[in-house]
């Protein structure tokens, strides 16, 4: 996790990481198959991080608190949203999963429907995350009051995303917006 947290994927590569460990590479191969095992075993491993709670009377606050929790370790590991992609089959991604469609089948969904609203919970999440992590990655600090003042200058092309405020950090948080974007996702539920 240090290593991919401090180069990122691309930086990862069986040697590096065989060096890290004091082993030779050929060491790390009567673990894991390829680099692309590790990156699942990371992956899962972030998972692990997110706190699994009790299910309680509220689904709504369930599916809250585990999907803040998710997006707060794809946030400590801003590699991750870009691997969510794959398969997961690691027993934290695989609990964590358990425990959403728990709730979402107490909220009333069934079959497709409830197939269609993980997807949409986990899509979103990952989407977020990637979102922030992307620019709070970002070299240039003033990127994003850079992309503002291009929106401003060009608000006869983009008069709703100026007027809305797109891009302006005063107005809401990261968090908020996630807060409210999975409400009205939650929303979508039978008995909403």
């Amino acid at each position: 996790m240090d290593l991919l947290d401090r180069t990122g994927v691309d930086g990862l590569t069986m040697r590096r990481l065989a060096e890290l460990l004091a082993v030779t590479p050929t060491a790390l191969y009567w673990h894991v198959a390829t680099r692309d095992d590790v990156l699942d075993l990371a992956v899962d491993h972030i998972f692990g991080e997110v706190p699994l709670p009790a299910a309680g009377p509220d689904w709504r606050a369930d599916v809250r608190t585990l999907t803040s929790g998710w997006r707060a370790a794809m946030l400590r590991h801003p590699w991750a949203p870009g691997l969510i992609g794959r398969p997961m089959l690691g027993p934290h991604v695989l609990a964590r999963t358990e425990f959403l469609q728990a709730a979402l089948v107490r909220a009333g969904l069934t079959g497709r429907h409830l197939a269609v609203v993980t997807r949409l919970v986990a899509n979103y999440v990952i989407g977020a995350a990637l979102t922030e992590a992307t620019w709070r990655q970002t070299d240039d600090p003033g990127a994003r009051a850079e992309a503002r003042r291009h929106l401003e200058a060009n608000a006869a092309a983009y008069p709703t995303l100026t007027a809305s405020g797109h891009l302006d950090d005063g107005r809401w948080s990261d968090d908020d917006l996630f807060a409210r974007g999975l409400d009205a996702i939650l929303a979508t539920a039978p008995g909403s």
